[in-house]
C-alpha cells in the first residue's frame, strides 16, 4: 500500500434495514455505541434499524443519529482491531460530523445531539411537499448550473451536491425542481431522478435552520481535530472551534463539494480511501472522480477483514 489513508463517512441515503447486523454479531462495541446514541435522544436506535419501521429510519430527525453512530461505531470496531489512525477524514453531508468525532474535534455525545437538532430543524424549515431534490446523471456541471438559472423562475434552485463527474443534486421548491427534471432531460442527461426525501438540503431554503441551528453550535464544545478533517462547503480544514462551527453552519445551505473534496485529498497525497460505514456509495463515487485512488470500505465482518489485511 502507497500513500495516505483517509477515511470516509457517508450520510443520508446509505441507511437501510438490518444494517450493521453482522458485524453487531461479533463486535459487542457496536451495540454499545447505539445505545450510547439512545440514551442522548430517548429512542432505541439499534431498534430503529432492525425493526423499523423504514419510513421512521428514514425520517431525516432520525436518519441523522443513526447514520452517525453506525459511522462511528464501524470506526470503532476498526479501532478495536488494531487499526490505524487516518491521515485524513472527511465527511458526505451529514457524515462530516462523524469525521468530526473520529478526529476528536467534538465529544461523540455533543454530536449525537447536534445531528439530531439539525435534523429537526432542517424537516420543520420547510413544510412537506414545498421543496424537491432530483439526481441528474450524464450533464456537466456548468450544464446543470445553466439549468437551474434558466428554470427557477423566481423560485430556489440551485446545485446541493457536486457527487462524481456527470452526477449532480439540484434541489429547490418542488415545482422548479419539476422543471428542471423535463429540461435536463431534453438536454440529454443519460438519468434524472426525483429522490425520495421530505427536506430539500443544501440550498438557500435552508438559511432559516442555519441560522436557529448557530445556537446549538455555540452551546457545544469543539477542539482542533487531530487529524485534517476537510469540510464540505469549501473544501478546506478547519482547526479553530468558531471555523469548525461556521463551516458546519454553513454547510446547510451550501452544495456538497464531494468531487472537489477527494480531488483535494488525493493532491494532499491521500490514496486509500476507506468508507466506513452502511453501503458503498461513497465508494463508487470515489472511483468515478479519481480511478486510480483505492477504494475501501467497511460494513461487516468480511469487508473488515479485508481492509484490516491491507492496511
Amino acid at each position: 500500500m502507497h500513500g495516505s489513508i483517509a477515511f470516509v463517512f457517508p450520510g443520508q441515503g446509505s441507511q437501510s434495514m438490518n444494517m450493521l447486523t453482522d458485524l453487531a454479531g461479533s463486535h459487542p462495541l457496536i451495540k454499545e455505541i447505539f445505545a450510547e446514541a439512545s440514551a442522548q435522544l430517548g429512542e432505541d436506535l439499534w431498534s430503529l434499524t432492525q425493526d423499523g419501521p423504514v419510513e421512521k429510519l428514514n425520517q431525516t430527525c432520525w436518519t441523522q443519529p443513526v447514520m452517525l453512530a453506525a459511522g462511528y461505531a464501524v470506526y470503532r470496531v476498526w479501532e478495536e482491531e488494531g487499526g490505524v489512525f487516518p491521515d485524513f477524514i472527511a465527511g458526505h453531508s451529514l457524515g462530516e460530523y462523524t469525521a468530526l468525532v473520529v478526529a476528536d474535534a467534538v465529544d461523540f455525545p455533543d454530536a449525537v445531539r447536534l445531528v439530531a437538532e439539525r435534523g429537526r430543524l432542517m424537516q420543520h424549515a420547510v413544510p412537506e411537499g414545498v421543496g424537491a431534490m432530483a439526481a441528474v446523471i450524464g450533464l456537466g456541471d456548468d450544464e446543470v448550473k445553466q439549468l437551474c438559472a434558466q428554470e427557477a423562475h423566481g423560485e430556489v434552485l440551485a446545485a446541493a451536491n457536486f457527487n462524481a463527474p456527470g452526477q449532480v443534486v439540484v434541489a429547490g421548491n418542488q415545482a422548479a425542481v419539476t422543471r428542471l427534471v423535463e429540461s435536463a432531460r431534453a438536454a440529454g442527461a443519460k438519468r434524472v431522478v426525483v429522490l425520495p426525501v421530505s427536506v430539500p438540503s443544501h440550498c438557500s431554503l435552508m438559511m432559516s435552520a442555519a441560522e436557529r441551528f448557530q445556537a446549538t453550535l455555540e452551546s457545544v464544545q469543539f477542539r482542533s481535530p487531530k487529524a485534517m478533517v476537510v469540510h464540505n462547503a469549501d473544501v478546506q480544514n478547519h482547526n479553530t472551534p468558531d471555523s469548525i462551527r461556521a463551516a458546519l453552519a454553513q454547510q446547510l445551505y451550501s452544495p456538497v463539494r464531494w468531487t472537489d473534496t477527494i480531488r483535494h485529498l488525493a493532491r494532499q497525497g491521500a490514496m486509500t480511501f476507506v468508507e466506513m460505514g452502511p453501503g458503498r456509495v461513497l465508494s463508487g463515487l470515489g472511483k468515478r472522480i479519481e480511478p486510480s485512488l483505492t477504494m475501501l470500505h467497511i460494513e461487516d465482518g468480511k469487508s473488515l477483514k479485508a481492509v484490516l489485511e491491507v492496511i
